[in-house]
């Protein structure tokens, strides 16, 4: 398992790094990719997309597509427009499927597309960012930086569990070792890429405040997920991803803190 999970996120790795550094559509087709994947898992799980064709999952996908062709072009403005249509399209799938969908499946769906949909468009919109192929490294090195972090620290010295019901492995001795972890990696990624900043050295305490805050959002984001697939008797979302399960098993906790640290850097970097 440990081969197959570590041969997996080599695998991770390096298409993390193709479509970052390349970028642009790309990405943005990347992205979109992850995020249809993401969102089947999700409609699955909670009952939206069963056997056979779902016209409320089609309307979610149809969502997705329309809000990243509208990042794409560079229409923001219009992102919420886009999202209150697909509700309203939704809920009349809701009313002339009637009785076919219950009112926690729309919910379910709506959620799907904001939560994984448009969550992850954060990666792309902040890799578009002025020095943005520097700055999208700060969502993987918070989230996959804190993770092992806290799993380290938390199998050395982890005594006090975090949420014993929910994820009883996880201690608050590895939690506070995952938040450092991350600062410490920032801090050490900023130093590294300074030279090729505009803020030189100054965003050196800055990305280690950033990474710091991602990593316990990350936190967050990883048991959220986790309590949606006790909720629904899950162990997995999937088994794309050999020895980590899905694309939400995998990116549980980038998803949740990519807005965060997009918004993130541009309230901090850009006035540097």
């Amino acid at each position: 398992m440990f081969r197959t999970r570590l041969i997996s996120g080599i695998v991770l790795v390096i298409l993390a790094l193709f479509f970052l550094i390349t970028g642009g559509p790309v990405l943005a087709a990347g992205l979109f990719a992850i995020s249809v994947t993401g969102m089947r898992e999700l409609y699955r799980a909670t009952g939206v997309e069963e056997s056979g064709f779902s016209p409320l999952a089609l309307t979610g996908y149809l969502g997705c597509a329309a809000y990243y062709i509208i990042v794409f072009c560079g229409l923001a403005a219009y992102t919420m427009t886009v999202l209150i249509a697909f509700l309203i399209v939704q809920m009349a799938v809701y009313v002339f499927a009637y009785p076919r969908y219950r009112t926690e499946q729309v919910t379910a769906a709506f959620f799907g597309l904001v939560y994984v949909g448009v969550m992850l468009s954060c990666i792309y919109e902040l890799r578009t960012m002025p020095e943005g192929v520097f700055l999208v490294w700060l969502i993987f090195l918070a989230s996959w930086g804190c993770d092992t972090c806290a799993y380290c620290v938390g199998m050395l010295i982890g005594k006090h569990k975090m949420s014993p019901k929910l994820s009883p492995k996880k201690s608050v001795e590895g939690a506070v070792g995952g938040v450092v972890g991350a600062a410490l990696l920032g801090a050490i990624y900023g130093a590294a890429v300074s030279g090729h900043l505009q803020s030189g050295s100054k965003c050196v305490p800055v990305f280690a405040l950033i990474c710091a805050a991602g990593g316990l959002i990350s936190m967050v984001g990883d048991l959220a997920a986790s309590a949606i697939k006790r909720n629904h008797g899950i162990k997995d979302y999937g088994t794309l991803i050999p020895g980590h399960g899905g694309i939400l098993d995998r990116f549980d906790s980038v998803i949740f803190i990519a807005p965060v640290i997009y918004y993130l850097a541009q309230a901090l970097v850009g006035r540097l």
